[in-house]
């Protein structure tokens, strides 16, 4: 039983080092350009309870050196804590619009219902491109200039963002790089960009989409109850033909941060049963399948003897080594290569505390929302 373990650990990571999209890579980066043409554009803001961030994300957006037509669409979803006020209080009066947002209606997702507020603005409306951003981003100066022009560069319409995610406390230094590993692993970028693959996959940061792929699939009223509301946005414009493009950021940073683990067990929490789809036998497999490739390799390394043992040294080698580029992009020591099983053991148990928060009817929870995602009987 041991020596199967140990193979169909070394199995799985051959497999995902050559043939699972080169997502250990952690490429592709989008470059410095600038557009060809003369699109208006309209940037949608959600934000609820940002007093934190909003100064400075907008403020960062205001600074953009885009060359065509742009306006900023800020929907105030139901803040309690000043957001509006402190928008408001910027020297933008022509090129900020701010919306206070109406009741959260049944079925949809507080950010979903806020972003369909904002497409439904008349500036947006007449956009070519709408831009699909956080409150909690910083951006720099060329960053919209240059995803417009990879966008007319390809003919895309999606062009979205893994952007730098803040990286500095302690608990951010041992599980934030390990994050962007796992959600590279479950969409591979390089399988994301090409036509003929199903994955289609996004990160919320940054949406930069056509206005003629976001009326082809209704806006955002197909998906107005998904959690993982980037990823079902991308599926639904991919499944409609279009071209969709996913990469890392080096224009763009989140000033969201995570003081200790709890406030990372908590985002995975909230929506990693929700990708299993709620299934109990997808929860088993991951547990199953996560245990033998990221966990079982140092067990075996430390625990068993002969062929296992070999096998299992391997298995660690191979994924410590795969690591690598995600840790240099977050500047992060080498040594964390080795520390991926105890990491990885940490985000699955998290996984696990997502499907009972589910079945407790607390799953879903944020910015003191508790949506009902249990399924109907």
């Amino acid at each position: 039983m041991i020596t199967i373990v140990a193979l169909l650990s070394i199995a799985a990571w051959i497999y995902l080092i050559a043939f699972h999209g080169r997502f250990w890579r952690s490429l592709p980066v989008l470059n410095a350009g600038a557009p060809s043409g003369n699109a208006k554009l309209a940037v949608i803001v959600p934000a609820r309870n940002e007093a934190e961030s909003i100064r400075q994300s907008l403020a960062s957006l205001l600074a953009q050196d885009y060359p065509a037509e742009f306006a900023i669409i800020l929907v105030d979803d139901n803040s309690t804590d000043g957001t509006a006020t402190i928008a408001a209080s910027l020297d933008a009066a022509e090129r900020l619009t701010i919306i206070n947002g109406r009741p959260l209606p049944h079925g949809w997702s507080g950010k979903l219902w806020a972003v369909h507020q904002g497409l439904a603005h008349e500036t947006a409306k007449a956009a070519g491109y709408v831009l699909l951003t956080d409150a909690d981003i910083l951006h720099a100066p060329d960053h919209i200039s240059s995803l417009v022009a990879r966008a007319e560069a390809s003919g895309l319409d999606l062009v979205s963002e893994m952007v730098r995610l803040h990286c500095a406390t302690a608990a951010e230094r041992a599980l934030i790089p390990a994050f962007v590993f796992f959600f590279q692993m479950l969409y591979p970028f390089h399988w994301v960009a090409d036509p003929e693959k199903r994955t289609a996959g996004a990160a919320g940061g940054t949406m930069l989409a056509s206005r003629a792929a976001m009326d082809r699939i209704q806006g955002v009223s197909r998906i107005r109850h998904h959690l993982i509301d980037d990823c079902a946005l991308a599926k639904e414009i991919k499944s409609t033909g279009g071209r969709i493009w996913l990469g890392h950021s080096e224009r763009a940073v989140s000033a969201r941060v995570y003081l200790d683990w709890r406030d990372i067990w908590d985002m995975i929490a909230r929506t990693a049963y929700v990708q299993l789809r709620h299934s109990p036998l997808m929860l088993l497999g991951c547990v199953a399948g996560m245990g033998s490739v990221f966990c079982a390799p140092p067990l075996l390394a430390l625990l068993a003897h002969g062929l296992p043992r070999l096998l299992g040294l391997l298995s660690w080698l191979i994924m410590a080594l795969a690591f690598q580029p995600t840790l240099r992009r977050y500047r992060r020591s080498p040594l964390w290569g080795i520390a991926l099983p105890v990491i990885s053991l940490f985000y699955l148990c998290a996984t696990v505390a997502s499907a009972l928060r589910h079945y407790a009817g607390t799953g879903g929870g944020w910015k003191n929302r508790v949506y009902p995602e249990r399924p109907a009987l």
